[in-house]
């Protein structure tokens, strides 16, 4: 049975076994996740075991588990702060320059958007608008709220947290847009003494939004946002109890 059905189920039977009607003031019940039910599974194979300890080899691929990524949070803080400050030089600075026989053009994302809206193409205007501007806002501000919630342990909306993560994972990889356009206009609009294309370094601080967001969505561990308060508390004074035991065994 995979971890998923087990737990599924289990909580569908805590569903069912409670008595009366739930009122709207009260407090969801807390769901049970794996760890509250001494399961772990393998990040590489995804092998389930019981009662394994933190840090224990897989038995199927020797791969280490743990029950939380290791440092999720602390990682995820890191890339998406660095993420929020290349977002501005990447708005701000040129990330296309156009140089002709009449002058060198400057183009940032918006000035682009404003010019394919200005010629009249709305649809191209709105795309690159969408790809290249909301949606590396709407990761940063989801990643936000996902970061936040699973540090205080909330249990606010947490099915709604769980889909706003996988669709940052669908969207991520149409991040790219403006780096491939440019890309390909730098390699083919290379016409000396009538137009050279070349990159911007905005293009540079795009590109690094976009690797930057990604790696905090992949920091980011998703078993986090069903974590309350108290399992929080509960599996961390497990691991350093875990953690003491390890260092009272090793020999002297």
């Amino acid at each position: 049975m995979r971890l998923f059905d087990f737990v599924r189920r289990r909580n569908q039977a805590n569903e069912a076994a409670a008595p009366g009607d739930t009122h709207e003031d009260e407090e969801p019940a807390p769901v049970a996740t794996a760890a509250s039910l001494g399961l772990m599974s393998c990040r590489h194979c995804a092998a389930v075991w019981q009662d394994a300890q933190e840090g224990d080899a897989c038995g199927r691929c020797g791969t280490h588990m743990h029950t939380r990524k290791p440092q999720s949070l602390t990682r995820t803080w890191a890339f998406l702060l660095a993420a929020c400050v290349m977002y501005i030089p990447a708005n701000l600075l040129p990330v296309m320059i156009t140089r002709t026989l009449f002058g060198a053009q400057y183009d940032t994302i918006l000035s682009g958007v404003i010019y394919f809206w200005v010629s009249g193409a709305y649809g191209l205007a709105a795309i690159v608008f969408i790809a290249s501007f909301l949606v590396p806002l709407f990761k940063l501000a989801v990643l936000f709220l996902l970061v936040v919630t699973a540090q205080r342990g909330s249990s606010w909306r947490q099915h709604e947290r769980a889909k706003l993560y996988h669709i940052i994972e669908i969207i991520g990889r149409w991040s790219m847009l403006d780096v491939f356009v440019v890309s390909l206009l730098t390699g083919l609009v290379q016409i000396q003494g009538f137009a050279v294309i070349t990159a911007g370094v905005g293009i540079a601080a795009f590109g690094s939004v976009v690797v930057l967001t990604m790696l905090a969505s992949l920091s980011f561990d998703p078993k986090l946002t069903w974590d309350s308060k108290p399992t929080q508390d509960t599996l961390q004074d497990k691991t350093m109890a875990q953690a003491h035991d390890n260092r009272d065994r090793k020999p002297a």
